[in-house]
């Protein structure tokens, strides 16, 4: 895979003509775009068929948790669509993973399961009763969504390899709060640069707003491509 194939633009905005801007800007400078609650609850299923157009995969990022009928019947909205990859959350149980997994009709869209948000830290997990440390509470959550058919994980970039010796290979790793040493964390609190996320073995990175915030949206990616090239 190429360098830039990695990458997945988190395009976090409710401005679907600057959405579309930004996303003509980096085609064929990153592998796809991402798009999550902010854009959908603005834009709805229009908006995401209109990034669809532009012809680059498109990873609608829009975290189902619900019971195991409505995510399934979610998961067949978004094919209705046209998305690369959409996410659940694996705390919704084996059954609700299941129906997902069984829902899609083909190959796509790629089912990956949110373990433990990046923005949340031990004490975070401790305030809503969990008391597995971080790691091994994101280690149970990828193994029951593997187990129950979750094409993939989406997870800190601190806990690949302990993922990649669980899970194995064929497990596609996705994993936000990615940043290169001259941009800022924001409020992530599990971060990596790009290069060292893919020298411990992430699959596609998430990468926002050092992208989307840059002077030269086209020249941030370009740079981060490169420095992922230079560390494959």
């Amino acid at each position: 895979m190429k360098a830039k194939d990695r990458i997945f633009c988190a395009i976090d905005t409710t401005n679907l003509n600057f959405a579309l801007s930004l996303g003509k800007s980096l085609k064929g400078l990153v592998g796809g775009l991402k798009i999550g609650k902010e854009f959908f609850t603005a834009n709805g299923p229009t908006g995401v068929k209109q990034i669809n157009a532009l012809g680059m995969p498109v990873f609608l990022d829009l975290k189902f948790h619900d019971i195991p009928n409505t995510v399934a019947g979610a998961i067949k909205a978004t094919q209705q669509i046209g998305c690369f990859m959409t996410t659940i959350h694996a705390s919704g149980g084996g059954a609700m993973i299941s129906a997902a997994a069984n829902a899609k009709q083909g190959k796509m869209p790629m089912i990956l399961a949110v373990t433990v948000l990046t923005s949340l830290g031990e004490h975070e997990l401790e305030s809503i009763g969990i008391h597995d440390s971080l790691e091994q509470q994101v280690i149970n959550l990828a193994k029951l969504a593997r187990v129950n058919g979750a094409d993939g994980i989406v997870a800190s970039s601190h806990e690949i390899p302990r993922l990649r010796a669980e899970l194995g290979k064929e497990c596609f790793l996705v994993v936000p709060g990615i940043r290169p040493s001259w941009a800022a964390t924001n409020d992530q609190k599990r971060t990596m640069t790009p290069a060292q996320a893919v020298t411990a073995g992430a699959d596609f990175l998430v990468i926002g707003r050092p992208i989307t915030q840059a002077k030269v949206p086209a020249e941030a990616a370009i740079r981060i491509a490169e420095e992922i090239g230079t560390s494959s």
